[in-house]
C-alpha cells in the first residue's frame, strides 16, 4: 500500500480509538489512540511504513506504562456510597416497632423513613444504627448508648 492510504488509516484509527475510549473505563483504549496519533504524524510526514508501525507499538507501550499509575490511583480512592448504601453507619430512630418475626418495623433517618429489620425486637423511640442493607430493608442495631441505658433500667 502506498503511504497515502496509511495516512488515512492511522488518522481514522486514532479517531476511532479516541471515541471508543470515551465509552470505556480505565484508560484501556487511550494508549492505542496515542500510538495511532504518533503513527499518523509519521505517515503525514511521509516516513516509511515500517517506522510508523514501530512508533505505533512503542508509543502504545510507553503510554500504557505511563497511564497505569493513574489507573492505580483511581482504584485506591474509596468510592462514595450511593443509593441505600449511603445509610450504612447512619443513626436514626425507630418509629414503628422493629420485629423480625412479624416482618414489621420502620426507622427514620434524617427526613426519610425506611423499613427495617433486626436480630431482636426494638421498641419505638429507640436510637439505632444501620449496619447493612438487606434488599430494600435496613438492618439496624440499637446504638451502644441506648443499650447501656436499657441495661441500667433492668
Amino acid at each position: 500500500m502506498e503511504n497515502e492510504v496509511w495516512r488515512w488509516l492511522w488518522t481514522c484509527s486514532a479517531v476511532v480509538f479516541s471515541l471508543a475510549e470515551v465509552f470505556t473505563a480505565g484508560f484501556f483504549l487511550l494508549p492505542f489512540a496515542i500510538g495511532a496519533v504518533a503513527a499518523a504524524v509519521l505517515a503525514w510526514a511521509d516516513v516509511h511504513v515500517l517506522w510508523q508501525w514501530l512508533v505505533f507499538f512503542g508509543a502504545t507501550v510507553v503510554s500504557f506504562v505511563y497511564l497505569r499509575r493513574f489507573v492505580g490511583r483511581q482504584n485506591d480512592v474509596e468510592q462514595p456510597r450511593v443509593g441505600a448504601n449511603r445509610l450504612i453507619d447512619a443513626r436514626g430512630q425507630v418509629i414503628e416497632r422493629v420485629d423480625e418475626d412479624a416482618q414489621t418495623g420502620m426507622v427514620r433517618i434524617g427526613g426519610e423513613q425506611w423499613r427495617a429489620i433486626a436480630a431482636e425486637p426494638i421498641e419505638v423511640d429507640t436510637r439505632v444504627m444501620v449496619t447493612e442493607i438487606d434488599g430494600t430493608r435496613l438492618v439496624v442495631v440499637p446504638t451502644p448508648r441506648q443499650q447501656a441505658a436499657e441495661s441500667t433500667e433492668s
